[in-house]
């Protein structure tokens, strides 16, 4: 496999440059009237120029021609993606997908012949204006401007809006995809927790300038989402000839066994919330345009308590998936690559038999989660499965209500 380079550390102000060409980042400003090496200067921004400079998002690339340099933009057949809310009707049921598919198409993109990424939106979100990507099964080398990143199962890896990137695959190859728009993810706050805890900053990595100077007629197709729809452009140049570039939006990727896991250790559960990644917040305190949140291996010591994920509804969309081994609160029929969305103020909770068999269990110290990992996508929004989804009975799981049909009433009144 390959053998990258990264540097550590979230949300930093990360300075690179290619190797083959020491001296590529301008000293002591950001556009001279002439760049090291005959680069352009070109800035990126992930927000207003006036924004506070703890929310100012930019980074400056030096690249061997400007990102201008396309023909214009065409709209392209969009397949599976969708921004028609209307073609569908709302559904407040609860919906699971029992395995996804597998995602991987061959040909000949950017002017390579390599295996490509076919991403298949399932769930209807809003506007792409940042993506998350978790790995399920196979490999993804993913190019950016800034450079390369292997991102592999376990790993999730975020692009942000503006930034041209491709993936290759080796395989079969499949995973989940995030799309938020109107705010950055960001670390949550600790509070009570302290300075250290959940993802630690120093464990996201950030790709190190690489570049290739290639031109090849007609042979690179850029395609841009705008307002919920795709459009391509062509050009004759390699979008990945940045030799070098300095500031704090970057894309980045974190390895989830990085994670510091907090838990209850005497009585209860602690709210989800405390498993929390990654989070992009909306204007009003504590409520997330979305969450990224995960149910890593852990101890569970909680006396008295029905350790399991409890019932509940909540103000919140849920979207869970599984990269990894058996979901804790339902092991049988929901796979690695599969899915559920419970929509806000729909009930939803542990099947029958993990009711039965967690309210007998014997409370002692017990490894949770062990070889598992389940992740959720939360948000104050709601969520809607496209029409492709809807039509895609044979992995969607029409009879997912059942599992919730044995449970039983244990009501034992102390009169008559």
């Amino acid at each position: 496999w390959f053998i990258l380079q990264y540097m550590s550390g979230f949300g930093n102000e990360h300075v690179s440059e290619d190797p083959r060409c020491p001296g590529a980042l301008p000293e002591g400003q950001n556009n001279p009237q002439v760049c090291p090496y005959g680069l352009y200067a070109e800035q990126l921004s992930g927000s207003a120029f006036t924004c506070p400079r703890p929310t100012n998002k930019r980074s400056w690339l030096y690249r061997i021609l400007p990102s201008v340099c396309h023909k214009p933009f065409k709209p392209l057949e969009e397949g599976h993606l969708t921004h028609d809310w209307d073609e569908i009707e709302p559904d407040p049921n609860q919906v699971t997908m029992l395995e996804g598919a597998l995602l991987c198409q061959k040909g000949p993109t950017a002017g390579q012949g390599t295996e490509k990424v076919a991403i298949i939106t399932l769930l209807q979100l809003l506007c792409l204006h940042f993506v998350s990507t978790v790995p399920q099964q196979g490999k993804l080398l993913i190019t950016t401007e800034f450079g390369k990143m292997l991102v592999e199962p376990n790993e999730i890896c975020v692009i942000q809006q503006g930034m041209r990137f491709s993936v290759e695959v080796f395989g079969e190859t499949r995973g989940y995809i995030l799309e938020v728009y109107g705010a950055h993810f960001e670390l949550p706050d600790l509070g009570p927790i302290g300075a250290n805890g959940l993802a630690n900053p120093r464990d996201f990595l950030v790709p190190v300038a690489w570049y290739e100077d290639r031109q090849v007629p007609g042979g690179y197709t850029v395609i841009s989402k705008y307002q919920g729809k795709l459009f391509a452009a062509q050009q004759d140049h390699s979008p990945y000839n940045v030799v070098a570039w300095h500031g704090n939006y970057t894309p980045y990727k974190y390895h989830l066994e990085k994670f510091m896991v907090i838990n209850a250790v005497a009585f209860d559960h602690a709210d989800p919330s405390i498993f929390t990644v990654l989070t992009a917040k909306t204007t009003r305190a504590g409520v997330a345009l979305a969450d990224f949140v995960i149910f890593p291996p852990r101890w569970g010591v909680a006396n008295n308590t029905f350790r399991p994920p409890y019932y509940h509804r909540n103000c919140m969309s849920e979207f869970m998936g599984l990269i990894k081994g058996h979901y804790e609160a339902k092991e049988e029929g929901f796979q690695p690559g599969g899915g559920s969305l419970h929509s806000m103020m729909t009930p939803h909770g542990p099947d029958a038999d993990c009711f039965e068999k967690a309210s007998k269990a014997k409370l002692e110290p017990e490894r949770v989660a062990d070889g598992t990992m389940a992740f959720m996508f939360e948000s104050s929004l709601s969520l809607a499965v496209t029409k492709w989804g809807l039509q895609t009975s044979n992995r969607l799981d029409k009879n997912y209500y059942k599992c919730w049909e044995p449970l039983k009433s244990h009501f034992k009144p102390k009169y008559n």
